[in-house]
């Protein structure tokens, strides 16, 4: 399989899994009346500070920082995923569970680590339930992902 090819199934398979952590972490929300983090919306400033960008006014600016923090988060899930496809190739011979585990820890390091760099966020302050709040979606990314990922290889190999 060529690496473009492997890197388009790494995005589908990074779609799907950003779309399974959204689902799970608007469940956790409605079902324990948690809001929403607010962490997504201040990366998207720091950036946008970061990059000389302007977002315009503060009411305009605070909107925009609401559609850009969800748009970063699906960049960065897709860009896992397809990055990690890329480095693999056609080699999709890992077991689910560890290519599930691989992916959910990768995004979550990515995710988690830029914000920690931005200090938008520290995690050495978290208590047990952000943390669970923040494992569980990543671990349901990293499943959906490497399902996606196995089931499309699968696809591709039927069709030789």
């Amino acid at each position: 399989m060529d690496r473009g090819r492997a890197m388009l199934d790494g995005a589908i398979a990074g779609a799907v899994g950003s779309t399974a952590l959204n689902g799970v972490t608007y469940l956790d929300m409605a079902l324990r009346g948690r809001p929403a983090s607010s962490t997504p919306e201040r990366s998207a400033g720091r950036i946008a500070q970061a990059v000389h960008l302007s977002l315009g006014p503060e009411d305009r600016a605070a909107n925009r920082r609401s559609g850009l923090g969800p748009l970063l988060g699906y960049v960065i899930g897709v860009g896992v995923a397809a990055a990690a496809s890329a480095a693999l190739g056609n080699r999709r011979g890992l077991p689910l569970p560890v290519s599930a585990g691989l992916l959910g820890a990768g995004l979550m390091l990515v995710s988690d680590g830029s914000m920690t760099a931005m200090r938008v966020t520290d995690p050495r302050t978290w208590s047990r339930s952000d943390w669970i709040s923040d494992i569980i979606p990543h671990l349901t990314y990293g499943l959906a992902a490497a399902a996606t990922w196995h089931r499309l290889g699968q696809i591709t190999r039927s069709r030789r």
